[in-house]
């Protein structure tokens, strides 16, 4: 059920994500009418058509919808059959879409999916308005046709051909193809008819064009009916592919010179009009593609670690604490998805000054653990080395805003993870320092040898919508505003962010934090004394951490960089029979590593030491291995006291080590006797609130809408209801006319009746709108579990 919601949670956010970018999405069947079974807001406001009309009018069926316009119709079914014929999952295609109104170019992008519905494959479909490029590329083919002179496209190939890959009528006309001939592009070579002196001519301007840089020369060349012609060439690189230049070729006829020079006239002034025709396109389509492509990249972040976390889920589906330890990380990763969401709104909120800071009690190490799973894909698809040093945290839970904070941490290590090439090296040091009582300066630090930033670049890092004007790193996505957004909420904490760098070699950024201290859990650790832990790791710093760690919670430790010196010393003290409590391996070292080191341990005493693998890296790989090599457990980098001390309690005693680690329970609390009233119109989010709310055993009865809502309390006796779950939008009735309507019901309950907002609509301003429609408080979706929790203790108990 738990996957089931955070799958729903994730849906609704999608859903929200979509309606932002404006994009139209839509669900058919690949039925013979392609039944439309699902579509955003956005479909229907790009057909022009109010979602009941449409229905009313075509009965969700496009191939009615499309009675008239037979030509779009039957490009879209061609497309479907043939990739259907041709076992493609996919099809794109470009129609004039009938609007209401009229019609419109669009571009229409659609993927089967292996899902089925009434026996029916299903496919999902996008639209995209390309009505303003189709007219630029009208607005282009007229200039094209109507130039003075010869004009032809061509790709310079690397030894020295030219490959055609369009031209104008005049152009064909002089060479002697016909218009009509479409394979002209893969049969014509190119200035085929030149005299040696004009192919020297034109030899000695192909090195300019593998450069890109312009190149005006004049050649000889003959007709198509074998006449000699004087040609001036005027070529402009317009592109690259795969690494070859593409030019645009203007030829002027200049055997008569007194008409050249009008010619070139005209022609240096429309072809001014054709290059400002094209980079006028290109930027408008750029435009869309570029800012869906960057948060594109930020989404996919926690999407791959909800996804990689949902698969280790399965397949360890009967390992209880596994499963909780992912559906913990999956959760982290949808809170900071969601956050994604709201990321361009968060610019004007900061500027405007309505950005108004949460104090969550948050655990840092958890925070931090949650960080680095989110992007471990990344690293690990990039090869990166990863070291993380946590130094004096004396107080990992501590008061803040947990996603803004995380927030900031995700941009500074997802930068450095972009702009560091592969292999490269990441480091992270994080350390505490009492600032007063009570609140403590926490320093993390970001290190990386990657690409670094010029001068320049560093006067304006934290100026919204800039990027670094760097060729090499254009391919690289971002919005823009990662870095702003992180300065101001770094301000706005009343902490510093500096940067350093050197072009070529790394950046290194320092934030500094002010956070207030939380409560500290007790590390009660039983039996302890006397006993030692031997810590091996090649990273000297991470062994002086971890036994540093080691100490405050009462155990005494040693530690060696090498797994040579590791066996030296575990001989030693198994002949002296003192062996070690526990021995904790890094994963990685060099020479010896961590599973033959625990091979070798294993041969000098046998299986009675707990042995642990600790690693920075993703455990699935190796785990079988380690554990063939009889490790007892995995602990993963950044090591923290709390982690560390989770996974010394196992080995502590019988009692402890069969205790799960963590469980997920809802609620203690019993309300049994207790009815509550559900106001939800969508059936998905009932489902989820009812099952929920269930668990404290509390009686529920829903209603669909606001008027269905006031009717039943109207209805019922007086304190028949104890509480009330109000969403805002829904049809007939929304939640705050229904609230209203309940406060001035006749009776003596509703003034007092908890009414609580729970609804998507998570602004400030709606916060206030809720309130003074009379509900006594406001939850955002998707629900925090926690909070809701808190609200019915307060209100029924």
């Amino acid at each position: 059920m738990e996957e089931r919601n955070s799958q729903s949670a994730n849906g609704i956010e999608y859903d929200l994500f979509m309606d932002l970018m404006g994009v139209s999405v839509s669900k058919h069947l690949l039925d013979d009418h392609f039944t439309l079974i699902w579509a955003n807001d956005c479909y229907y406001d790009y057909i022009k058509y109010p979602k009941e009309e449409y229905e009313a009018l075509c009965q969700n069926r496009p191939d009615i919808y499309f009675q008239g316009y037979d030509e779009p119709w039957d490009i879209l079914c061609q497309k479907v059959y043939n990739a259907l014929n041709n076992n493609l999952n996919s099809y794109e295609a470009v129609i004039q879409m009938p609007v209401k109104g009229g019609v419109r170019w669009t571009k229409v992008v659609a993927k089967f999916t292996n899902q089925y519905h009434n026996g029916y494959r299903i496919a999902y479909t996008v639209m995209t308005d390309i009505e303003d490029i189709m007219q630029t590329q009208r607005e282009q083919l007229i200039t094209y046709q109507n130039l003075p002179g010869f004009i032809a496209k061509y790709q310079v190939k690397e030894d020295g051909r030219f490959k055609i890959l369009a031209a104008n009528d005049k152009y064909k006309d002089f060479a002697g193809i016909d218009r009509n001939d479409t394979s002209f592009i893969s049969t014509f070579t190119p200035f085929s008819r030149l005299n040696e002196s004009s192919r020297k001519i034109l030899n000695d301007n192909i090195v300019l064009m593998h450069e890109g840089k312009p190149v005006h020369f004049t050649i000889q060349s003959k007709d198509k009916n074998g006449n000699d012609s004087w040609l001036q060439l005027n070529g402009e690189c317009i592109g690259w592919e795969e690494n070859e230049p593409i030019y645009l070729a203007v030829f002027i006829d200049i055997t008569d010179i007194t008409e050249q020079r009008e010619l070139q006239k005209k022609l240096e002034e429309q072809s001014k009009q054709l290059q400002d025709a094209l980079a006028s396109a290109e930027k408008a389509n750029r435009a869309k593609s570029d800012f869906l492509a960057r948060m594109s990249h930020d989404i996919r972040t926690p999407m791959n670690a909800i996804m990689g976390m949902t698969a280790i889920a399965r397949a360890h589906v009967d390992e209880r604490e596994r499963v909780l330890d992912c559906i913990q990380k999956i959760n982290g990763a949808s809170k900071l998805l969601l956050s994604l969401i709201n990321e361009v709104l968060d610019m004007s909120k900061i500027e405007s000054g309505k950005l108004i800071l949460a104090e969550d009690e948050l655990n840092l190490g958890e925070l931090l653990q949650d960080l680095i799973v989110m992007m471990q894909p990344e690293i690990r698809g990039k090869q990166q080395v990863l070291d993380i040093h946590i130094e004096n945290l004396h107080h990992e839970n501590i008061i803040g805003d947990m996603q803004r904070i995380k927030q900031v941490l995700m941009n500074i290590l997802s930068n450095a993870v972009k702009y560091t090439p592969q292999y490269g090296q990441i480091k992270i040091d994080i350390c505490e320092k009492e600032l007063r009582e009570g609140v403590g300066l926490y320093r993390f630090i970001f290190e990386d040898n990657g690409r670094g930033m010029t001068p320049e670049f560093l006067k304006i890092i934290f100026k919204p919508f800039e990027r670094a004007d760097d060729s090499e790193i254009k391919q690289i996505q971002g919005t823009g505003l990662g870095m702003t957004i992180s300065y101001k909420i770094v301000q706005m904490m009343g902490g510093d962010i500096q940067v350093e760098s050197e072009y070529g070699k790394g950046s290194r950024f320092i934030i500094d934090l002010p956070l207030r201290y939380g409560q500290d859990m007790p590390d009660e650790v039983i039996g302890i004394d006397g006993l030692e832990v031997l810590v091996i790791d090649d990273d000297k710093t991470a062994c002086q951490n971890t036994c540093s760690f080691l100490r405050e919670i009462g155990i005494e430790s040693s530690w060696v960089c090498t797994g040579k010196d590791a066996l030296l010393k575990v001989r030693q003290r198994n002949i002296d029979h003192k062996d070690y409590f526990a021995v904790i391996i890094d994963l990685k070292m060099p020479g010896m590593d961590g599973i033959e080191t625990t091979r070798e341990i294993r041969r000098i005493v046998g299986d009675n030491i707990p042995i642990i693998i600790l690693s920075a890296y993703d455990i699935e790989e190796y785990e079988e291995e380690a554990r063939k090599a009889k490790a007892n457990g995995f602990i993963t980098k950044p090591l923290y006291k709390t982690k560390l001390l989770q996974v010394l309690k196992k080995f502590l005693s019988k009692d402890a080590q069969e205790t799960p680690s963590s469980q997920f329970q809802l609620t203690e609390d019993n309300y049994t006797g207790k009815r509550l009233l559900l106001v939800e119109d969508n059936e998905l989010n009932r489902e989820i609130a009812v099952e929920i709310v269930g668990s404290t055993g509390i009686s529920i009865e829903t209603a669909i809408n606001g008027l269905e809502a006031v009717n039943m309390v109207s209805n019922s006796p007086e304190g028949y209801y104890q509480l009330i779950l109000m969403d805002i939008q829904m049809p007939v009735m929304d939640g705050y006319e229904a609230t209203r309507h309940i406060r001035l019901l006749p009776r003596t309950d509703v003034a007092s009746l908890p009414i609580i907002a729970m609804t998507a609509n998570a602004f400030s301003e709606d916060v206030t709108n809720a309130l003074k429609a009379g509900m006594n408080y406001h939850l955002a979706k998707p629900i925090d579990i926690g909070a809701l929790m808190g609200i019915l203790a307060k209100y029924l108990q």
